[in-house]
């Protein structure tokens, strides 16, 4: 039986079961093709990340030690931020996937296969020149966005060619949000490939109280690569296909009607455009030089496997996140790097949901669910609750048995904020509430207003030599505040960083004196208290 064939085989016997969550086949077809797909390839190193291979399963460092917040796009040390833009599965059941991995002979290399696909013309100017040195010189930061990429990359790589696209374009992500699932820019630009919320809704990326398909590796590649084949549709180039990702299409545009009327050349290069953008290209193609020659700039290129990283796992019941990852026998850090659009802390299946797990947990997380399930414990332990007029978090946490600190965090319920009434909330179950939320629940909504009149939300730029403390005492807030507004891992700030605070109206928005002439002042944009 071939190893396409005893997927499906496989697949469809765990739906058969009648199990509330079983594989995508369509998926595990998908993953047999890109593998005949790869072809022979070499054991030449690749762009990004470990000292080894890394099985699958286990996550890279970058992500179980990762300081970094999930608000924003910095990884870099102090040089060319990352851009913003527009913004395979096995089986969960039985040990006959791991024989046919035995017999399947060892896969190749992930990068060769990215340099065998390369077909954009080549960039060659002093802005790529000085990329393609900055990222030479920053190898930490390479091995970081490197340890991320190793989870995604391959489904991202397997999608371009399925389309007979560049797979210059594997390498986007990198300069969009540095391989961050979970990154979200001060624009509100959010996920790999960094969709602002509009942008998303035009290409079908679910957005609601329960997810956000933006930070979803397989829907925001499918709608990314659907958008940058319009762009190039649109303008004909790839360069300028590119240019419109980061700057708009309305952008591109009318430096091209400018040069048109000044009869200026009308490439990439010879447009007026904004410096990120000037500088957005090329760093792309400072990627590209990079896997193409790495023993040429002095970087040393681990091998990044060229097969299926994730399997997808179909749902029809409510499950939380932490039921989920306990079943598939992985923490919950690393289930969330894998399903980093489940913005609750439980999975609804009126959604039919799809989660990932790495490659070789489907068969745990099938025989740990058919365990749980027969002890007649539900996967579910919240529900949602839609807040009458005038209730408050307070009074609903004292009825359900729980603190308001709790239902404030599930919630995502930040400091110095309340819930209007009418509002959909996570609250726990109990025997009252053991059927799953039904589908009137997903168009559900939070509304946050001030806790008290007089407050007003700003945006602060990190300054040089600043900590969490000294930006609380200056805007007269708690560190833990800060933390809370802002969702940070850490305590570590980076100059030019942005972070959202609530102060009193009565504050001034604006610091104006500089730690030294040479330093910016702390920039505010006071902006609407509403959420």
């Amino acid at each position: 039986m071939t190893r396409r064939q005893l997927a499906i085989v496989w697949a469809g016997a765990l739906c058969f079961a009648g199990r509330a969550w079983c594989l995508d086949p369509t998926l595990a077809a998908d993953a047999d093709a890109s593998a005949r797909l790869a072809g022979p390839s070499d054991a030449l190193a690749a762009l990004l990340l470990m000292p080894s291979p890394m099985p699958p399963g286990s996550l890279p460092a970058s992500f179980a030690a990762s300081a970094e917040p999930r608000n924003n796009l910095a990884d870099a040390p102090a040089a060319p931020a990352p851009m913003t833009g527009p913004t395979s599965p096995a089986d969960p059941a039985g040990a006959e996937p791991n024989a046919a991995a035995a017999q399947t002979p060892q896969a190749g290399n992930l990068w060769e296969r990215i340099r065998r696909g390369f077909a954009m013309p080549d960039l060659a100017n002093k802005r790529a020149a000085n990329s393609t040195h900055w990222y030479a010189g920053q190898p930490d930061y390479i091995g970081r966005m490197a340890g991320r990429a190793s989870l995604y990359l391959y489904y991202i790589v397997q999608e371009i060619e399925r389309r007979g696209l560049p797979t210059e374009l594997a390498l986007l992500p990198f300069v969009e949000s540095a391989m961050q699932p979970q990154a979200v820019s001060s624009a509100h630009a959010a996920g790999l490939w960094q969709f602002i919320p509009s942008t998303g809704k035009l290409y079908s990326l679910e957005q609601n109280l329960w997810k956000d398909e933006r930070f979803g590796v397989v829907e925001s590649t499918r709608a990314a690569l659907d958008y940058l084949e319009k762009l190039h549709a649109q303008f004909g180039s790839w360069h300028l296909a590119l240019a419109a990702y980061n700057y708009g299409e309305s952008g591109v545009e009318k430096a091209l009607a400018y040069n048109r009327i000044h009869h200026h050349p009308l490439n990439y290069e010879s447009l007026r455009l904004p410096r990120e953008t000037q500088n957005y290209v090329p760093k792309l193609q400072a990627l590209k030089n990079i896997v193409l020659d790495p023993q040429h700039y002095g970087i040393e290129l681990p091998e990044i496997r060229d097969e299926p990283y994730f399997v997808a796992v179909n749902g029809s019941r409510d499950i939380d996140v932490a039921t989920a990852a306990q079943l598939a026998d992985m923490p919950i850090e690393d289930f969330r790097a894998l399903n980093p659009a489940f913005s609750r802390p439980l999975i609804l299946g009126a959604s039919a949901p799809a989660i990932l797990l790495p490659a070789d947990r489907g068969e745990k997380f099938s025989a740990n669910l058919a365990a749980w399930q027969a002890t007649g414990q539900p996967l579910a332990s919240w529900t949602a609750y839609r807040l009458k007029s005038g209730e408050t978090l307070a009074a609903v946490a004292k009825r359900v048995g729980v603190s308001e600190a709790s239902l404030r965090q599930a919630n995502h319920v930040m400091p110095r904020y309340v819930l209007r009434g009418g509002s959909t909330i996570l609250v726990p179950r109990d025997e009252t509430s053991a059927e799953d939320v039904s589908a009137e629940m997903l168009d559900g909504s939070m509304a946050l207003v001030p806790e008290k009149a007089g407050l007003k939300k700003i945006t602060v730029r990190v300054r040089r030599g600043d900590t969490l403390a000294s930006i609380a005492r200056r805007w007269r807030v708690s560190t833990d505040e800060i933390v809370a507004w802002n969702d940070l891992r850490s305590e570590g700030l980076f100059a030019g960083q942005r972070l959202s605070l609530t102060v009193a109206s009565n504050q001034p928005t604006h610091k104006s004196k500089p730690h030294s002439s040479n330093q910016n002042t702390t920039l505010a944009r006071a902006q609407s208290a509403t959420h």
